[in-house]
């Protein structure tokens, strides 16, 4: 049963985009108290606060935004801010606002280029970093102030994936102009540990006790070292994938775009299929687990007619 529903914007909406993404590409970010969404509007990125009530605290224009392939980028949670992207070919911007007014604490400029990152801290050698790859460079911020960390040159111009660490690198992956996977040491020393040029462009990708698990755009699982980037193991799945793998207790549950499931172990001995299962028949969203049920966006294409749904699996109560 539906509790509310807000209108955020009127009018003026850019729907150039790809077709993969939608006008809320974007994550919801919830703090208990507030909820916070971005928003592509009117030629620019906005974030928005609501109360868990769907009544607005506040809005507030990030910069200007010249519309490539659309706009995904999430909100980052950290301390008492909300942590904002929008890379683009114009302004492009990342903001660190309060997150009880919106009021700007710290705003750093990026370069003019595409790209489909969400911002994401990690705890890297002892300290929190806001991590974010794309527009040729892979880059580290003090959170709580803005102030670069380290930069280097790397990654791809364009990505889409969510950064991953084993605490002594940070794992970064583009597919545009070219493919590429990298390990990037998280020291601020700019060198590269390994890199290889698997495509896992949009699925991000996950850590297990020092082996990096993802599944490719293309439908392989794979495996690798996490300090030598030694391929470890593969396995077909079958499919092309856009929603990323997610990581339950040691199973790794993976939704390619046709809606399949697959359900493999996050283990080095080998690559383990254990389960398959079916829901809808076009998915790019990562489903969400809290708790003993899983959420999960799906959309079904019936006599030429695309219906989106949200089901909640889990044991009835």
């Amino acid at each position: 049963m539906q509790d509310w529903e807000t209108v955020v914007h009127r009018g003026a909406s850019d729907k150039k985009g790809h077709m993969k993404g939608s006008q809320s590409s974007s994550s919801v970010a919830c703090d208990g108290e507030r909820v916070f969404i971005n928003f592509l509007h009117d030629g620019a990125m906005y974030t928005t606060a609501l109360t868990r009530k769907g009544e607005q605290i506040w809005q507030k224009k990030i910069t200007g935004f010249i519309n490539h392939q659309g706009f995904g980028s999430s909100p980052a949670l950290y301390k008492s801010l909300v942590i904002v992207s929008a890379d683009n070919k114009g302004t492009g911007a990342i903001a660190g606002l309060d997150r009880a007014t919106g009021k700007e604490i710290w705003k750093i400029e990026r370069p003019k280029l595409p790209n489909y990152t969400s911002p994401i801290i990690l705890n890297i050698d002892g300290k929190d970093q806001l991590l974010i790859t794309g527009c040729d460079l892979v880059s580290s911020f003090e959170p709580m102030t803005g102030t670069k960390i380290w930069e280097i040159k790397g990654s791809t111009e364009e990505c889409v994936t969510s950064t991953v660490t084993d605490g002594q690198h940070i794992f970064t992956s583009g597919g545009y102009p070219k493919n590429h996977l990298s390990a990037v040491k998280a020291d601020g020393s700019g060198k590269i540990a390994w890199e290889n040029n698997s495509r896992i462009y949009v699925p991000s990708m996950i850590v297990k006790d020092g082996h990096l698990y993802a599944a490719m755009d293309g439908g392989v699982a794979m495996c690798w070292r996490c300090d030598d980037g030694k391929e470890v193991w593969s396995g077909r799945l079958g499919g092309t994938f856009s929603a990323s793998t997610v990581l339950v207790g040691d199973l790794l549950f993976a939704t390619n775009e046709a809606g399949k499931t697959f359900i493999f172990k996050a283990k080095p001995d080998a690559f383990e299929l254990v389960g398959e299962n079916q829901l809808g028949n076009q998915v790019y969203a990562t489903p969400t687990f809290c708790g003993d049920r899983i959420y999960m966006r799906v959309a079904m294409n019936q006599e030429g007619k695309r219906q989106e749904m949200l089901y909640c699996l889990g044991v009835a109560k």
